[in-house]
């Protein structure tokens, strides 16, 4: 029993860090994307369909991953998907037009919606009482990658810069160092990764193309697994209509420079960690998965509407703070009572039919968000966040009776 323990500990570290890696290239791009499409000509909304691009791929292509994932294994695909990210981050590196540019967008969205198959590859390996706090990992890697990304990105443009003195020398330099980091990965889940699914628990079916929409819609359809997929789309839809608007209100209401907001992000980043690898895994076991949503959902709604009536910087640090606990309460609750519900050969179909409709959620999120906070009032977007986890909250109470909570304790229930 001890040496499967630490195996699975070991299989967990593995994938941990495949995923922190992942996303700390994709946070190190995310600050220059914006800019280096303004060089290139674009207009705010070419802009911010960069932005959406990435999140469109995913959304179409996650349930794909996952589905071949349930077909030949998740190791494959995280293998064939690392080297794509490697690909996708060359172009980024060598684009010099605004097209180019959106290719390498797309390349990565379209590589990077194997997520979904590092969640089904912890379900694999984890026992139904540990399956959120396997969940949890997901969302400590995200935090990490975020906090990490956006600073080493910066520090990366500036010593390309320094070294290179032609055009587009940070933003190429930084590019091939993400390539490079996409490659050691690669190596390093090469030589470590072990397989997580049997062949005798993988899905047999013929080896077609499958259709994307039919197999999400499909999910959706669930009763009960449909509808924590919706309410992990309303948790992505408030999440991304407040970030789009979050760094505009807060240099117009406190002034704040680019460095303020991105050391502010590196906060919420740091707080996720924190909620996400230490609190969320102590908690688990003594209110489990439906008590942790309800209050995850609730902190949340409390958060974005206090955004919005937010009087002073050291105030909104709290609401942060309160954000950050509410969305690492939620999330991994969510994927681990999906995965909970789930059969064993349909983990990775029905995890990338979550992941993909929480990218639906981050392509509708900035277009809504932007749009209100042009049109109503800078506050609005931050209202209308807490009405989507509110009603996210009222569907999580309606199913209270069916929900799982395996990863509580038996003396504690």
């Amino acid at each position: 029993m001890k040496a499967e323990q630490d195996q699975r500990k070991s299989q967990l570290a593995v994938i941990f860090m495949t995923v922190f890696l992942f996303l700390a290239g994709f946070g190190i791009v995310i600050p220059i994307i914006p800019l280096l499409g303004k060089e290139f000509g674009g207009t705010a909304f070419q802009i911010g369909a960069l932005t959406a691009s990435y999140s469109l791929m995913q959304f179409l292509f996650a349930p794909f991953w996952g589905k071949w994932s349930d077909r030949v294994g998740r190791r494959p695909i995280l293998l064939l998907c690392l080297v794509g990210e490697a690909l996708a981050y060359v172009v980024f590196a060598l684009a010099r037009s605004y097209e180019s540019l959106m290719v390498a967008r797309l390349l990565a969205g379209f590589f990077g919606a194997s997520i979904s198959t590092a969640s089904a590859y912890i379900s694999d390996i984890t026992p139904p009482q540990e399956r959120s706090k396997g969940m949890a990992l997901i969302g400590a890697a995200f935090g990490l990658g975020f906090l990490v990304g956006p600073l080493l990105g910066g520090a990366l443009n500036l010593w390309g810069k320094s070294i290179w003195e032609v055009p587009f020398a940070g933003t190429t330099f930084t590019g091939f160092w993400v390539a490079a980091i996409c490659l050691a990965n690669f190596i390093f889940a090469l030589k470590f990764l072990k397989e997580s699914l049997p062949l005798e628990k993988r899905k047999q079916a013929p080896h077609v193309r499958p259709n994307r929409f039919a197999v999400l819609l499909g999910n959706v359809k669930k009763p009960v697994i449909g509808k924590l997929i919706f309410v992990f789309f309303l948790s992505s839809l408030a999440m991304s209509t407040m970030e789009v608007s979050l760094v505009l209100f807060m240099a117009e209401k406190f002034k704040w420079s680019e460095q303020q907001v991105l050391w502010g992000f590196g906060f919420i980043g740091l707080i996720s960690v924190i909620c996400q690898g230490f609190l969320v895994r102590r908690l688990l076991p003594v209110w489990g998965e439906k008590r942790m949503l309800q209050i995850g959902l609730i902190s949340m709604a409390l958060a974005f509407s206090g955004i919005a009536l937010v009087p002073t910087v050291e105030f909104m640090a709290v609401v942060m703070i309160l954000l950050a606990l509410g969305n690492s309460f939620t999330n991994p609750s969510i994927l681990g009572s999906i995965s909970l519900l789930s059969s064993a050969d349909e983990q990775g179909e029905v995890l990338g039919s979550t992941q993909g409709t929480a990218s639906l959620g981050r392509i509708l999120g900035p277009l809504i968000g932007g749009a209100v906070y042009q049109t109503v009032t800078i506050s609005f977007p931050f209202l209308l966040s807490s009405f989507f986890t509110i009603c996210g909250f009222l569907i999580v109470v309606s199913l209270l009776s069916v929900l799982p909570s395996a990863a509580q304790t038996s003396n504690e229930r």
